[in-house]
């Protein structure tokens, strides 16, 4: 049954949970789990029968695909049950053009984190203990990779790509909080190992140069900039950001570590890791010059992949036009001939 205290899990290997009980369903297959993941990821949106398929398959789809999903979706809705117990009141509806998950009373994982971050870092300017035990709440629910066992598809790929981002900010932004916090101590075997894991993340470096500066380290401050500077050199040809320069300028000035502005770092996370990324207007994607390359490099990766969905979206939406003006022998609306023309002028 999914109703209320329903959990669907997407922090690691997809599963639904009852706390009440302490029971989790785990769908048996790996399409199962890639359709309920998929379903979940666009809760509460249409999904197309085309773009499942090509979650679920790729590029080699089986002939009947449709018939094959629609399969798939009966024996999920199966392993769900109805929603808040209901005959009759499906978790997964079936629509004209494909599926929609309803979650209800039901939440994820995922949007507990995002609502966990998001007050975190709205606490941290006033009250930086706060903030650190929010992100710290907010980061204990990953369980593993996200969708760890489901990635193959666009959707799947996409939003565990976003959410890994978003984790990431959150881990930069809990341990600024620790490092503003009456606890400090204690973080920077955390910090040196998040640098050397992510190398080109010019944020986990910032953090550990300020721990080691605070630690009377000065030397080993001064050592992490310079390897974080031939890294990137070496890697990408740019040069590292305004921010990890001031810290090396206050290093040799001996000057106290400044911190970059909280709503710096909050504009960075809407930014690069907004929830939203579907349905986001991308038109303005040039206008983005952040400090970090790391973070360049990923919201390149996200627009890439969100071009191929659009392409993918287009070929298919295309395709049904052409089959319904075949069929039916006339346009009613000239206006969308027209468009139809301009996006598959054949």
């Amino acid at each position: 049954m999914t109703g209320a205290g329903t959990e669907f899990r997407l922090l690691g290997p997809v599963e639904v949970h009852q706390p009440r009980t302490g029971s989790r369903v785990v769908p048996p297959g790996a399409k199962q789990r890639a359709l309920l993941a998929a379903l979940v990821v666009e809760a509460g949106h249409t999904v197309s029968v085309e773009r499942l398929a090509d979650e679920l398959w790729g590029a080699h789809p089986p002939r009947g695909a449709a018939n094959a999903v629609q399969a798939h979706v009966a024996r999920l809705r199966r392993l769900v049950g109805p929603l808040d117990g209901r005959a009759g009141r499906e978790v997964i509806m079936t629509e004209p053009t494909g599926y929609l998950l309803r979650l209800g009373e039901a939440t994820t994982d995922a949007g507990h984190f995002r609502r966990l971050s998001a007050e975190g870092r709205a606490a941290a300017a006033s009250d930086p203990d706060r903030a650190a035990t929010l992100l710290e709440r907010a980061l204990s629910l990953w369980r593993g990779p996200a969708l760890a066992d489901c990635r193959g598809g666009p959707v799947c790929a996409a939003e565990a790509d976003r959410l890994e981002e978003q984790r990431l900010l959150t881990l930069e932004a809990f341990y600024e909080a620790r490092l503003r916090s009456a606890r400090p101590d204690g973080i920077t075997d955390d910090l040196e190992r998040l640098a050397e894991e992510h190398p080109l993340r010019e944020r986990f470096a910032d953090l550990l140069m300020v721990a080691l500066q605070r630690a009377g380290r000065h030397s080993e401050a001064l050592a992490v900039y310079e390897r974080v500077r031939r890294r990137l050199a070496t890697e990408l040809g740019v040069t590292p950001g305004p921010s990890l320069r001031g810290r090396r300028e206050a290093l040799l000035r001996q000057g106290p570590p400044p911190f970059p502005s909280w709503e710096r770092t909050s504009e960075r996370y809407e930014r690069y890791a907004g929830y939203e990324g579907y349905g986001e207007d991308l038109g303005h994607a040039g206008d983005v010059t952040d400090d970090d390359p790391a973070l360049r490099a990923a919201e390149m990766a996200r627009i890439g992949r969100r071009l191929a969905e659009l392409s993918h979206e287009l070929r298919n939406l295309t395709r049904r036009f052409d089959a319904l003006t075949e069929s039916s022998h006339y346009v009613t609306d000239p206006l969308s001939r027209s468009f139809a023309d301009q996006a598959d002028p054949r």
